[in-house]
């Protein structure tokens, strides 16, 4: 059993845990905010390091492979250790990354700064998880890990149109800045909201989270939980260049299409958590169903601006359903396993956002967008039929009941 399972005395007032929640939903929105800050700035990044899109791509790219690599080896690399101090330590990463990266002077640098901030994603959000479990009574645990969500909701709605703006005022260094006080205080406030969580000492392993994959449940879940993010990130990845390039869109009109990404986002993540708690088996599929037919349109209104928007404002309804979901579903699989779930799942979605951002970025470069969106709705398709299976897999053997 992973140290999720060791319960915490839920002493503490109401108040401390809402405190607590909200500043782990602050971190959780300067983590996201950091995360795709390079969506909105590619093109003046790239500019100014005189790179191609492609290559400024893999600023994600890298911090996703850090983040696969410490989500699976932190509950080896920290047992026993308190989890307090570790999640202040992700969250320190995260300030030195902004740092870094609002002021490479070069490539290398740059790419350094990304992959401090894959360390600080793939340890906070491994551990996320079991920590609700542990700082929330049972009952309040949903409503915590919503909470929480929520921080990654309105990161997604407003960090893209706003780095874009900012860039466009500040420059794209100052826009990444901006991340540095915001995980300051994310740190300040954690360290007096969190209580201890002390760790289990001698029961994790290197491959803790990888065993769960021999329950076929779970490795059917994890693989369409992959070509599902490896669909959004090979298309989501490119959008500027995209716009700017294909739809030809100014600066501000960029902004207000990626602010009408993000508010379709936050409404379908405070739309969804009724959803999947009745019929998560029918929301599921429905998620890269609708995304790939979203993909294979865009490519055909790209020059238009509203039907693009349009069809932009759906995939980002769509989109940020997808966490929701999926971290349901791990809660009912693996009750008993939060943080070693928690470490595999992280691992996959982030793995899948490299090789999506990757793949897309050669694609983007080698042949075009057309190449990479039908890439992005092939692998969605995927999705969907993994998913379907994994609905049917859970009828057949009368597991995860709604």
């Amino acid at each position: 059993m992973t140290s999720s399972a060791i319960p915490l005395q839920h002493s503490h007032s109401s108040r401390q845990v809402w405190g607590a929640v909200l500043a782990m939903s602050l971190c959780a929105f300067a983590l996201v905010a950091s995360e795709f800050l390079p969506v909105s700035l590619l093109t003046p990044l790239a500019t100014d390091l005189s790179l191609t899109e492609g290559q400024a791509g893999q600023a994600i790219s890298i911090s996703g492979f850090f983040a696969v690599v410490t989500s699976l080896l932190l509950s080896t690399l920290t047992q026993g250790i308190d989890r307090k101090p570790v999640l202040l330590a992700t969250t320190a990463l995260m300030l030195v990354s902004g740092a870094m990266v609002a002021f490479a002077p070069n490539y290398p640098t740059l790419m350094l700064g990304r992959a401090v901030l894959g360390i600080a994603i793939g340890g906070y959000w491994s551990m996320s998880t079991a920590v609700m479990m542990r700082i929330a009574p049972e009952a309040l645990v949903p409503k915590a890990i919503a909470v929480m969500q929520g921080g990654t909701a309105l990161a997604t709605a407003i960090a893209a149109p706003v780095g874009s703006y900012l860039g466009g005022l500040i420059g794209w260094r100052g826009a990444f800045f901006c991340v540095v006080p915001l995980a300051a205080i994310a740190l300040i406030w954690q360290a007096f909201t969190l209580p201890a969580m002390p760790g289990e000492r001698g029961t994790a392993s290197a491959t803790a989270s990888l065993r769960l994959l021999l329950d076929s449940k779970v490795a059917l879940g994890m693989a369409a939980v992959a070509f599902l993010f490896m669909g959004q990130f090979t298309l989501f990845t490119y959008l500027r260049p995209f716009l700017e390039t294909v739809t030809q869109v100014d600066v501000p009109t960029l902004s207000l299409l990626l602010l009408i990404i993000g508010v379709a986002g936050l409404v379908g993540t405070m739309m969804v958590g009724s959803l999947v708690g009745r019929h998560l088996f029918r929301v599921l599929p429905g998620i890269p169903l609708l995304m790939a037919v979203i993909a294979f349109a865009v490519i055909s209104t790209g020059s238009w601006v509203v039907p693009t928007a349009v069809l932009l404002g759906g995939w980002g309804l769509i989109a940020t359903c997808a966490p929701v979901g999926w971290f349901t579903w791990l809660a009912r699989m693996l009750p008993e396993d939060a943080e070693a779930g928690g470490g595999l799942m992280v691992a996959v979605i982030q793995l899948a956002i490299t090789v999506g951002a990757t793949l897309g970025g050669v694609l983007y470069d080698g042949v075009g967008y057309q190449a990479t969106f039908i890439a992005s709705g092939m692998m969605l398709l995927v999705a969907t039929a993994l998913t379907m299976r994994v609905g049917r897999h859970r009828r057949s053997t009368n597991v995860l009941p709604n």
